[in-house]
């Protein structure tokens, strides 16, 4: 079950049980307590007073007055939420703004007159809780015209498309069998098979597309969430070159940030110059140019080709930036 579609199941769960825990709600959807969580953070996002309570008898409920009919929604706007979600953003990028915001206003809680303020409690819910969903620094490269190209996939055809490889100055024609589109930290991707191979192409460096007169053959068994999560899991767990080295202590929250899923392990205790050893995975040699952006506050272990490469980047880096006499 996707993100989206787990939304509305929280939803009707959350309608159904008067009040309920995270580990229940974890048990009825297959996920996660911190999967939950997060999903009942999005719905306070999306204007659905969720009312989350911490302590012994505390658990997770829509306040109390609170009544969203489910039954209202078309089975139009039903299959956007299922799709995108509650993010206006996402439909309006495939061209269901109007059924989204419709859907959104059957789904807003009907309200009672709200119980007398508790002494404790003085501040309303909406005024303590506020969730941005967006990632730090955006993307700010054009995307194509996503409504269109949903619309094409959902035709069920192979697609021929201009597509722009990374570091490539110009495009190749791909043909694709398309499973679908699918957005992961404000970046969306195409994901489909090229000569039976599960792919995802960025759309920013998507240059068109056209429609084949040839039904998709895509592999069995075989479905969008599936091939997504599979390369995802591929590009995050490779490790062909697993780089050993020493950071400065203030900069480990840098490179948490930065290196992210790359960082395999953090040493525990600091040395006598202050810093930290570190484990990073990259799919080839080449990535350890990433650990540049770290300056003087690292320095690269092993193995030696990885500091040999990092000498001849450095050295270019002070050739090129030399001043004039």
């Amino acid at each position: 079950m996707g993100r989206p579609q787990r939304l509305i199941e929280l939803l009707a769960a959350l309608q159904a049980h008067p009040r309920t825990t995270a580990e229940a709600l974890a048990r009825e959807l297959g996920v996660s307590k911190r999967t939950v969580l997060r999903d009942v953070r999005a719905l306070v996002d999306a204007g659905i007073p969720v009312f989350t309570e911490r302590g012994k008898y505390g658990g997770i409920s829509l306040l109390p007055g609170d009544q969203a009919d489910l039954s209202k929604l078309t089975t139009g706007e039903a299959d956007l939420l299922r799709a995108v979600g509650l993010d206006p953003e996402r439909a309006r990028r495939v061209g269901g703004e109007a059924a989204a915001r419709s859907a959104l206003r059957k789904l807003t809680p009907r309200r009672s007159p709200p119980p007398p303020a508790r002494d404790d409690l003085p501040l309303a819910l909406a005024d303590v809780i506020a969730v941005d969903n967006r990632p730090w620094f955006g993307e700010a490269a054009p995307l194509p015209d996503v409504a269109a190209l949903v619309r094409d996939v959902r035709t069920g055809r192979r697609l021929r498309i201009g597509y722009r490889r990374s570091g490539a100055a110009a495009a190749e024609d791909f043909v694709v069998d398309p499973y679908g589109l699918v957005e992961r930290a404000g970046r969306w991707y195409l994901v489909g098979d090229r000569d039976g191979c599960p792919r995802m192409f960025a759309l920013t460096r998507l240059g068109g597309w056209k429609v084949m007169d040839a039904d998709r053959r895509l592999r069995p068994g075989a479905d969008l969430v599936g091939t997504a999560r599979e390369l995802g899991e591929v590009l995050e767990g490779r490790q062909d070159v697993l780089v050993t080295a020493r950071v400065d202590a203030g900069s480990i929250d840098l490179a948490r940030r930065i290196l992210g899923a790359r960082l395999r392990t953090v040493g525990d205790r600091q040395d006598e110059d202050g810093r930290v050893e570190i484990t990073v995975a990259f799919g080839h040699l080449d990535g350890v140019r990433q650990l540049l952006q770290f300056s003087d506050h690292i320095e690269v272990v092993e193995p030696e080709a990885a500091r040999r490469l990092v000498h001849r980047l450095a050295t270019r880096i002070a050739h090129t930036h030399h001043p004039p006499p």
